[in-house]
């Protein structure tokens, strides 16, 4: 009998332990679920879901921004560039006018106005008896020779006895004369040049150049330097 009565007892300790573990571990997962949705209760409160949606808004501006300043980066570009692009017009229409009023002045289609040269080519004195004339009077070649140097040395305008003349001009010698694209003129010979005057002066002077070449010839050669000289335009035959 006792030891039936210590196998119920030994039962029953059983049985309660089974009862206590039982209701411990229920407490534990209803502790624990508990705990668990609130923490996501905490998680999902409304402060932080705030904070969340300005911190995406935030990087969301930021990016924007960017593009904003990149794309006013580009337009400033193509501001610059088509601001040089006008400048670079400007000079070249400048630059292309410029070279059509020297062209113009070239071809003598328009009066010529500045500083400039004169010179005078008068016939030597000889003795007609005893020397050939045809040593001391002025050719066409001595007028030729003063009118090229005056081109090459940049003149803007040039004029022989007052009639202007162009790249086209037929200067040719008759006896005495001269004749300008038709015009009879006698000596002295005065052609007038406008441009820098130094340089006109200086290209005719050098050594063993124009100037000592017609000296040569027994050509009585004057170099004035003008301050201002108004040359005409060419004559309108028509």
């Amino acid at each position: 009998m006792k030891k039936v009565s210590k196998g119920r007892k030994d039962r029953g300790r059983y049985v309660l332990y089974a009862i206590v573990f039982l209701v411990l571990g229920f407490i534990f997962a209803f502790s624990y679920r508990t705990l668990g949705k609130d923490k996501v209760d905490v998680a999902q409160t409304p402060s932080l879901q705030k904070e969340e949606q300005y911190r995406e808004e935030l990087i969301a501006q930021k990016e924007r921004n960017k593009e904003l300043t990149d794309e006013i980066f580009m337009k400033q570009n193509e501001i610059r560039e088509f601001e040089q692009s006008i400048s670079e017009n400007e000079n070249n229409h400048a630059g292309l006018v410029e070279e059509a009023k020297n062209l113009r002045l070239l071809l003598g289609v328009i009066p010529a106005i500045g500083p400039g040269v004169r010179i005078t080519l008068k016939d030597g004195d000889y003795d007609p008896v005893e020397q050939n004339p045809n040593e001391y009077i002025v050719h066409e070649s001595h007028v030729l020779q003063v009118v090229n140097e005056l081109k090459i040395s940049g003149a803007q305008g040039i004029a022989i006895n007052g009639q202007r003349i162009s790249a086209n001009s037929n200067i040719k010698c008759t006896g005495p004369v001269i004749k300008i694209d038709g015009r009879t003129y006698p000596a002295p010979f005065v052609i007038e040049a406008v441009g820098d005057s130094e340089v006109l002066t200086t290209s005719l002077q050098l050594r063993g150049g124009v100037i000592d070449g017609l000296v040569h010839d027994n050509i009585v050669v004057s170099v004035e330097q003008l301050k201002e000289l108004k040359l005409p335009a060419l004559r309108n035959e028509s």
